[in-house]
């Protein structure tokens, strides 16, 4: 208010009070339209930078580009089938045609992701879980990585192959929120912002999902639980808004296709809305819900030992390397050899595309049933064959295609799991609803009346069940219902997808997080329901102690040496090693440009020219004062600070000062020059007032339990963290420590305290006869003789303990409650003193306590052991 008024009254002070002329009142309109014109400016920028209008055009984007996607990969499986039929009578040339269309389009996928952005390979959701954790991902969400993934999975999902499109189709819209982020930036600055542009990466992942299969409610859903451990509510709507949004244009643009007469679900059912299901039939549903369990921990477990086993074999991994082609090439000739239709595929309803067999699996038929001519059924007729049982078939399809999706999703192409799991899950739950149509021919008796099975909702749960086990969500039910239209078999399908997610879940982890496993992705792992360990196990147990640090008080060629010997890219500042208290922490880059610009030639000519500045003021500073004062004498040094670029006109005998000092600018000596200088420069104390230090780094304390730590990095997104106690940095516990405590594979092993040893900790007595390392032993030591050393200078007294010596004397390990105790009773009270504030009198008297106080227990080691301090 004060600057605004300030500035008002200097525009009053500086307007005219009369109007003299024309001229001065058409400056003054001018002035006017002006201001009224950056006004209107402002105006539309802001409203520009809104978020609605940021979540309008990535809904808009979306649609457009799966609407294209689907058309695209919609004519090119036409091409496919009018290929094969045009070839009828030749079985050969059909054999032929069928092997290598689908053939050319995935060596193209996978040939053009290589070439493009090999980024875009595999699902994409893995990565971005890793990214919305905080964690720095390169080209995974740039413009190369967009087209790479589009082009690429548009031709494997028009080759026919068991590929998906949801898990990539999220990468897509998460490179579309980046991409329009920088765009929006121009309008407003807020999304330049790092976390401002993490919460738009929740909102892309809902779009991908519900543009995907028009389904925003479920893709909301299960975007959160897929990419989220903790949620944000305030991200809620704008994931519900673009969803919405994108969804709904993309459903329009069927219907301006005329592929849909109105907008309606993708896979839309028929099934009976008065009874759809009995009670007596909830035991069916429960048991496809268990087998789903199951069978969605036997599917990641494979994908990932495939994975695996390529990897294992060094001969066999280095020759896939060096011939890309030849891994997705031999996959694709194999499935779709055996999905030929003349040959085996006939068993298999093998000529059925992925799209074809979901909506021929949810059909109101019951195919065990059915006497008369197949082809009245439509595309369900693929499943009748004249001498084999439809149970067979629907086996045999099952069967199949499980090992084809296992190892299709592991091609180096654009591919997810959702859409392959999830025509398994239709499967086999359409196989159990045949089973229980043919021991209930005559339908289930209730209240007088008969209803007949359906065997096409036991295939609904059956997919939702399925895709909730292999990727642990629960939302697969509400994209289920969005997709089929009908919400009839609600409680039978929640209890199926509930069941299969606890069996699943207490089997294997997720695909996404066995993906992350696999490619070793820096990413926290979950603890488990019953991990005791995790409230006994501290940081203290985990931290490393051995920490690179940066002093306020260092040289110039102490940060060299310690950039040149680390690679981490934070480093904390402290106040002096001595004293150890954290000031902050650096980031790795800001340190590097603080040494390149005090090292830097810019500044050496910078030197030069201030020194050549002086050297010309000398003379006539000399003269003018009549003292006859000669020049002074040049040192060698200055020879370091010659500038070779400049040689101006000055008085003769500057001029032949500078002449020399080219001269020895093209001798040998002046590169040796040049270096004793850069020399006497990291001789000198850092200056950090031009360094960015971030002054608050997440702290912990060393008695922090597992539990809790995992918690905060889960839900802040921590990298690190640094451990202090009072002040003093400790040691550093970083993402990856923690990962290996939480799976139990740290180097030294993790410490596990027994349950009461806090309670015994309180009473002051022996925890255990488990030994300390020396470090820590010297650690305790020295932080007990500097604070009582420092406070007993403070007060004028003379500390009784031996002074602190950066040579550690060598000593014998005390028993850890002791050593412990020791410390720890010193320390406290010392802080009780500070707090309490007592009178001088009193703190010598106290101080005198403290120090026969930790003297005895001493004394008392020595008496059990020889332990010399």
């Amino acid at each position: 208010a004060k600057l605004l008024n300030t500035r008002q009254t200097q525009k009053n002070k500086e307007r005219p009070l009369k109007r003299q002329s024309q001229v001065d009142i058409k400056e003054e309109h001018y002035s006017k339209c002006q201001a009224c014109a950056r006004r209107i400016q402002k105006y539309i920028t802001r409203k520009l930078g809104e978020d609605w209008i940021f979540l309008v055009l990535l809904g808009l984007v979306m649609a457009l580009v799966s609407w294209g996607m689907d058309y695209a990969s919609a004519k090119s499986l036409q091409a496919y089938k009018w290929m094969y039929k045009e070839l009828h009578p030749n079985i050969p040339m059909q054999y032929l045609a069928w092997v290598t269309y689908p053939l050319v389009l995935i060596l193209f996928a996978a040939i053009f992701c290589h070439l493009v952005s090999p980024q875009a390979v595999g699902s994409g959701i893995p990565e971005l879980k890793t990214i919305m954790r905080g964690v720095v991902l390169k080209e995974y969400l740039t413009l190369k990585a967009f087209v790479a993934k589009v082009v690429g999975l548009t031709a494997g999902l028009g080759s026919g192959l068991p590929v998906g499109k949801e898990g990539p189709f999220v990468h897509i819209a998460s490179i579309c929120a980046a991409v329009l982020s920088k765009f929006m930036s121009i309008f407003c600055g807020v999304y330049e912002n790092v976390h401002r542009q993490l919460e738009l990466l929740v909102a892309a992942c809902a779009v991908g999902v519900g543009c995907c299969f028009g389904a925003p409610l479920g893709g909301v859903l299960f975007s959160i639980e897929v990419t989220s451990t903790y949620f944000a509510v305030r991200n809620y709507w704008r994931g519900f808004f673009a969803a919405t949004f994108s969804a709904f244009i993309f459903r329009v643009l069927a219907v301006w296709n005329k592929d849909a007469v109105t907008i309606t679900a993708l896979f839309r059912t028929n099934f009976r809305m008065d009874f759809p299901f009995d009670l007596q039939e909830l035991p069916a549903f429960a048991v496809i819900g268990i087998c789903s369990g199951f069978l969605g921990a036997f599917f990641v477990y494979l994908n990932r030992q495939v994975v695996l086993c390529i990897r294992r074999h060094t001969a066999l991994s280095q020759f896939l390397t060096k011939y890309r082609l030849i891994y997705p090439g031999v996959i694709s000739f194999l499935i779709a050899t055996v999905t030929f239709p003349p040959g085996f595929g006939q068993f298999m309803a093998g000529e059925l595309m992925p799209r074809e067999a979901i909506s021929s699996l949810f059909d109101n038929y019951t195919w065990a049933k059915h006497t008369g001519d197949p082809q009245i059924l439509g595309k369900s007729a693929a499943w009748i064959h004249p001498k084999v049982s439809v149970f067979i078939i629907i086996l045999l399809f099952f069967l199949m295609k499980f090992w084809m999706s296992v190892i299709a999703t592991t091609m180096p192409i654009p591919c997810g799991g959702f859409m392959p799991v999830f025509v398994l899950g239709a499967a086999f739950g359409r196989l159990i609803g045949e089973i229980m149509a043919s021991l209930f021919p005559d339908g289930i008796l209730f209240d007088g009346i008969v209803y007949k099975i359906l065997p096409g909702g036991y295939a609904v749960i059956g997919a939702a069940a399925l895709t909730g086990a292999v990727s642990h969500t629960v939302s697969t039910a509400v994209i289920c219902f969005e997709l089929t239209g009908q919400i009839s078999h609600i409680l039978p399908m929640m209890v199926a997808v509930i069941l299969a997610n606890m069996v699943a879940q207490s089997l294997q982890p997720s695909l996404y997080d066995s993906i992350i496993q696999v490619k070793k992705l820096p990413y926290l792992p979950d603890l488990g329901w019953n991990h005791i360990s995790k409230y006994n196990v501290f940081v203290e147990d985990i931290m490393v102690q051995d920490v690179k640090f940066v002093s306020s008080n260092c040289k110039y060629r102490d940060l060299q040496t310690l950039l040149q010997s680390t690679t981490v890219k934070t480093l904390p500042l402290v106040d002096s090693p001595e004293t150890m208290i954290l000031l902050g922490s650096v980031e790795r880059s800001e340190l590097q440009a603080l040494l390149q610009r005090h090292i830097s030639p810019e500044r050496r000519r910078c030197l030069n020219r201030e020194m050549q500045q002086k050297l010309a003021e000398a003379p006539y500073n000399g003269h003018s004062k009549g003292s006859g004062a000669t020049p002074p004498k040049l040192k060698h040094e200055s020879f370091a600070y010659v500038d070779e670029d400049e040689d101006t006109d000055e008085k003769a005998e500057v001029r032949g000062k500078r002449r020399d000092f080219i001269k020895t600018s093209d001798s040998p000596s002046f590169l040796c020059q040049i270096d004793a200088w850069e020399q006497e420069e990291l001789n000198k104390d850092v200056c950090f007032d031009c360094c960015c230090i971030d002054p608050s780094p997440f702290q912990l304390v060393e008695r922090t339990s597992l539990h809790k730590t995992h918690t905060l990095f889960s839900l802040l997104g921590l990298s690190h963290a640094y451990i202090t106690s009072m002040g003093k940095l400790r040691g550093v516990l970083a993402l990856e420590e923690l990962q290996k405590a939480i799976e139990g594979s740290t180097r030294s092993g993790v410490r596990l305290r027994p349950p009461l040893a806090s309670f015994r900790d309180t009473n002051r007595t022996s925890i255990s006869s488990e030994k300390i390392s020396q470090a820590t032993q010297a650690w305790n030591q020295q932080d007990s003789c500097m604070v009582a050393a420092q406070n007993a200078a403070d007060l004028g007294t003379e500390s009784p303990l031996p002074p602190y010596s950066h040579s550690p004397q060598p000593s014998h390990l005390h028993d850890e409650g002791e050593g412990l105790y020791s410390n720890y009773a010193t320390d406290t009270d010392l802080e009780e003193m500070e707090l309490t504030g007592p009178v001088a009198e009193d703190i010598s008297d106290i101080l005198k306590d403290i120090s026969l106080r930790s003297t005895d227990l001493y004394e008392d080691e020595d008496e059990d052991e020889d332990v010399p301090l």
